[in-house]
């Protein structure tokens, strides 16, 4: 199996369309440099449709492989591994995010864990899940120190195993348990405590159904589109009857993306002395508008909408400031 990664070294690469320029994945993947530096992705990597060197993005252990594979390639992490049920993040659509905050506050290049004229940035992720991806990124990437929070206990304890499989993250990354899932900041945040950035992928779904035909219409576009990486889609490594238990807060909350939104903006107005900015993804465009007016009835001072395209994805990253 080597021997043929090696020799189809050019077709594992493909350019991705619209990934950050410091993205290291805009170029596609190199599976035989993977399998090369994390030998169980190999038997998952085959030709695809195209001829080209692919995965089944379809099956949760051969994600779940690419996920680890490109975390020890490029990021300096080893051991990760999320629990069964939990949400696989494609590492090059979260990346993204961090380069786009990273510009965001001034940060001209990564490994430098610092603005031009300041100490090293902290980063609080609200929802970390049981991956603890973003904190990982931008410890790993941009040297920051970090706060993950989650209201689930069973997730905070995965990527507790993470940071200790990891000596780099345990200078810079720690957990915090919200015990109120009505809340974002509060209980989280530290009397005194200073944020540069808040970083948040919200639940995109309003229900258990609405979250179910989602994933089942995910699994269908793979299906027909099979060959063809998407780096920007989330996929789950659960079946596709998902069985929600514990996961839940991952894929849906009453009232969906728009209210999640709501809530986050309102409360954040309550900490504007302890976050220098506050972002969120924003997956469906319609949320756009009302989010801003919002923040502008909040007496946001500065509102930033950053389109990341990714594949044939488009998503937002919405960043607000009251300073």
């Amino acid at each position: 199996m080597r021997k043929n990664l090696s020799r189809n070294k050019r077709q594992s690469r493909t350019d991705s369309k619209g990934l950050h320029p410091r993205n290291k994945h805009k170029r596609g993947y190199d599976f035989p440099l993977l399998v090369k530096s994390y030998p169980p992705l190999e038997p998952h990597v085959k030709p695809n449709a195209h001829g080209n060197l692919s995965i089944q993005f379809a099956d949760p252990k051969a994600v779940k492989a690419l996920n680890a594979a490109l975390l020890k390639t490029y990021y300096h992490t080893t051991d990760w591994d999320i629990p069964d049920g939990a949400l696989c993040p494609p590492i090059p659509g979260r990346v993204d995010y961090i380069h786009y905050v990273a510009e965001l506050l001034g940060i001209d290049e990564p490994s430098k864990g610092q603005t031009k004229d300041g100490p090293t940035i902290s980063m609080l992720d609200i929802g970390t899940g049981a991956s603890g991806i973003y904190p990982v990124l931008a410890c790993q990437t941009y040297h920051w120190h970090c706060v993950g929070s989650d209201i689930n206990s069973q997730s905070l304890d995965n990527v507790a195993i993470i940071i200790n499989n990891n000596p780099a993250l345990k200078e810079r990354f720690s957990v915090r348990l919200q015990t109120d899932k009505n809340q974002f900041f509060k209980g989280i945040i530290q009397p005194g405590e200073i944020f540069d950035i808040s970083v948040c992928n919200p639940p995109f779904h309003a229900s258990p159904e609405e979250a179910r035909k989602g994933s089942q219409q995910k699994l269908n576009n793979l299906a027909r589109h099979r060959g063809v990486d998407d780096a920007a889609g989330k996929v789950n490594i659960a079946s596709p009857a998902l069985n929600f238990g514990g996961q839940e807060a991952e894929l849906w909350c009453k009232g969906g993306e728009r209210m999640f939104l709501k809530k986050l903006i309102k409360e954040s107005r309550d900490y504007s002395s302890q976050c220098r900015w506050f972002s969120s993804l924003v997956s469906k465009i319609d949320n756009v508008k009302p989010a801003k007016q919002w923040l502008r009835k909040l007496g946001a001072s500065d509102i930033r909408e950053i389109e990341m395209a990714q594949g044939n994805k488009i998503t937002r990253v919405l960043a607000w400031t009251y300073r």
